[in-house]
């Protein structure tokens, strides 16, 4: 799943990255290492601008909430549930069908947080002697650098309450698609697994969790943002994961695990896991 993410990456940079023709700069949001639901973040997407004579699609920044409310939604209540939307039956289920066809984006990230239950942590839990296993957190991101562009669905919903000319009026969310997660070993897994060294740790996406945030590589970018491609088998076609060995993961502070922590040392790597009993 993708439920916490790192985007630090400043809009001037993800303006020429991605092509962009249209941003505003008060739209601007700070580097955030932590990103969770419900929270405002950038994303590129393509649609005529408002108000606009020429109505082809302009590619955009904008800025977004995490947490997709369907346009038919009676309120926003649901949101912070639907932060995923799975890659295998989007194009079917109601809340996320309509968006797939012509309301895509791409969410810039630095990479994304997993937690993982240790081996000896399940077994005290099983054995009754801890009520609440501790969790180590892994941070997964490319491993050459580059940014991580997730693939998202956005939807537009008008709060029934407010006037049309309210600024909070109208509600722009989005959600990120999930997929299975790799089983291949990811680039870096030493014989102990992630991170430095020979500690243990997994030794694969898949062993962190069963399944990860859709990444789209530059080759797929401009055709996923295309609000004129709505045929489904078509997109469908795009919904497959990077190559195997293009991530690497390593283990991170738990601090990452209080949502008001914030900061580029959360992505620090650790030589090990903090609990060296965890694998």
């Amino acid at each position: 799943m993708c439920g916490r993410y790192a985007a630090s990456r400043r809009p001037e940079d993800l303006v020429g990255l991605f092509e962009v023709e249209k941003w505003e700069p008060e739209e601007t949001l700070a580097p955030d290492w932590n990103v969770a639901p419900t929270k405002s973040v950038h994303a590129v997407l393509e649609r005529p601008l408002k108000d606009a004579a020429d109505r082809r699609p302009v590619r955009q920044l904008r800025t977004l909430r995490w947490g997709l409310v369907p346009s038919w939604a009676k309120s926003p209540e649901g949101a912070a549930k639907m932060i995923n939307a799975r890659a295998e039956t989007v194009h079917e289920k109601p809340s996320y069908r309509r968006a797939f066809e012509s309301r895509r984006c791409l969410l810039p990230a630095d990479g994304y947080y997993e937690w993982v239950t240790g081996e000896r942590e399940r077994e005290l839990e099983e054995r009754g002697l801890r009520k609440r296993t501790r969790k180590q957190p892994y941070f997964v991101t490319p491993a050459d650098g580059s940014v991580m562009a997730l693939a998202g669905l956005y939807e537009f919903w008008r709060d029934p309450k407010l006037p049309p000319d309210h600024p909070a009026a109208w509600w722009v969310t989005c959600t990120v698609l999930t997929t299975a997660a790799e089983t291949e070993p990811f680039a870096g897994a030493g014989a102990g697994g992630a991170g430095a060294g020979d500690e243990p740790g997994p030794r694969s996406l898949a062993e962190i969790h069963p399944r990860m945030p859709l990444v789209l590589p530059p080759d797929r970018w401009s055709v996923w943002l295309d609000p004129s491609r709505t045929d489904p088998e078509e997109l469908r076609s795009l919904l497959t994961p990077p190559a195997p060995g293009s991530l690497r993961a390593y283990p991170v502070s738990t601090a990452v695990s209080d949502v008001r922590r914030n900061g580029p040392e959360l992505l620090t790597e650790l030589a090990a896991p903090e609990e060296s009993t965890l694998f």
